[in-house]
């Protein structure tokens, strides 16, 4: 994408960029798994992950404000750890999501052949890839475009559905509010914190962004309280209205399911609503990210000190169109290697929480946040992130032990 002044990217799209980016497939399938781990408190855990990710994206945006550089993950690292801690932090961020990607292909694919019905899975989730990285090498013009049709398209079934559970609320549904004791709100953390996680995405794109000082911080903190709230009002009206006794008696209940034992009136207009805002959001995130990783891996690869690459990067021979297309490979190889979801998702939150914990560490190094008390936050900050890498290398470490 050029990086011209009329191509730079407003606090408005940059926002919405961390919109797609969140607001993924998950949030149709969350309110189920809070409901079975943790009844109407389900609510309580996703505030709490709401919290903890509250206060690293806090931190992140401050980090963002003070390295107001290109390359995010590397500078933010490299500010404590050297040149060598910043290409670990950076790598460690784009492995993460390059394995996410291929595996929401993946999802991708599934729903839309459970869908549209015809071809197959790997096929319909091959062309989904493809477009998204021919699409966002078309040009920043195009791909603005692309970014107000996916959110549109996944916030109104998301709004349409919590519109129709309002209007059968029932406060009855909230008793008793935690069936399963205190603990099982802290479950469900791990659960619900992934659907906050690409909140960072527009620092990877601080040299497209208008006044990125600025706007690179505040897009994270808008788009963070925006997700917030949407997620919030569709959890807090799926739990109101359909009685936790459902979810107790199957744990395993989808969302579909749910919301047509809500409305058996209108099943096959349940089923289609859900499925198209699964396939939309899949497809809003995969094409966020790939447009900020090609961003990243281009900074990434300035930051390289081999002097032929860097050569090929000043004569203009790898743009991130390049790296667009690099990525687009990678992502390719993992949607057709990839076989088991759950190692790949836990790998995949082991990577880019390790980002975020070696970002907002560089906080730790400077005297004025000490000074300024900002550092609590960073405290709370590292400590939360810690909580959630811990919880996923313990996930990592069960899927390998049941594998060997």
């Amino acid at each position: 994408m050029s990086q011209g002044s009329s191509h730079k990217l407003s606090l408005g799209i940059a926002t919405m960029i961390g919109l797609n980016a969140m607001i993924g497939a998950g949030i149709f399938s969350l309110p189920a798994v809070l409901g079975a781990q943790a009844g109407p408190a389900g609510m309580l855990t996703y505030l709490l992950a709401f919290l903890g990710i509250w206060f690293i994206a806090q931190s992140f945006a401050r980090v963002a404000y003070l390295f107001p550089q290109e390359g995010s993950s590397y500078i933010y690292a490299k500010a404590w750890g050297g040149h060598k801690m910043g290409l670990l932090s950076a790598g460690a961020y784009m492995f993460g999501l390059l394995i996410a990607m291929g595996l929401l292909c993946k999802l991708t694919g599934n729903y839309l052949y459970s869908t549209l019905g015809f071809s197959n899975e790997q096929t319909l989730g091959l062309i989904t890839l493809i477009s998204v990285v021919v699409l966002n090498m078309c040009g920043a013009k195009l791909s603005k475009i692309g970014q107000y049709i996916l959110l549109i398209c996944t916030i109104i079934p998301i709004f349409i559905i919590t519109a129709m559970c309002l209007s059968k609320a029932n406060f009855a549904n909230l008793t008793p509010f935690m069936p399963y004791g205190p603990f099982s709100v802290l479950q469900g953390i791990k659960v619900a914190v992934f659907g906050f996680l690409g909140f960072e995405c527009t620092t990877s794109l601080f040299s497209s962004v208008e006044n990125p000082e600025k706007n690179v911080p505040l897009s994270l903190k808008y788009s963070l309280l925006i997700t917030a709230l949407i997620y919030f009002l569709f959890i807090g009206s799926i739990l109101l209205a359909i009685p936790g006794s459902l979810f107790k008696i199957n744990p395993d209940l989808t969302m579909p399911q749910a919301l047509q034992s809500l409305f058996p009136e209108n099943s096959a207009f349940i089923i289609g609503l859900v499925n198209f805002g699964i396939i939309i959001a899949l497809i809003g995130v995969i094409h966020s990210m790939v447009w900020s990783l090609g961003a990243l891996m281009l900074s990434y690869l300035k930051f390289i000190r081999i002097k032929s690459l860097q050569q090929y990067i000043s004569r203009g021979l790898i743009t991130q169109n390049t790296t667009v297309f690099i990525c687009g490979l990678i992502i390719f190889v993992n949607f057709m290697t990839v076989q088991n979801f759950d190692i790949f998702f836990s790998l995949t939150n082991v990577g880019v929480v390790f980002a975020y914990i070696c970002s907002i560490v560089s906080l730790l190094f400077i005297k004025s946040e000490w000074s300024s008390g900002r550092n609590t936050n960073t405290i709370i900050a590292i400590a939360s992130g810690l909580i959630i890498f811990a919880l996923a290398v313990e996930n990592l470490v069960k899927h390998i032990i049941e594998l060997f």
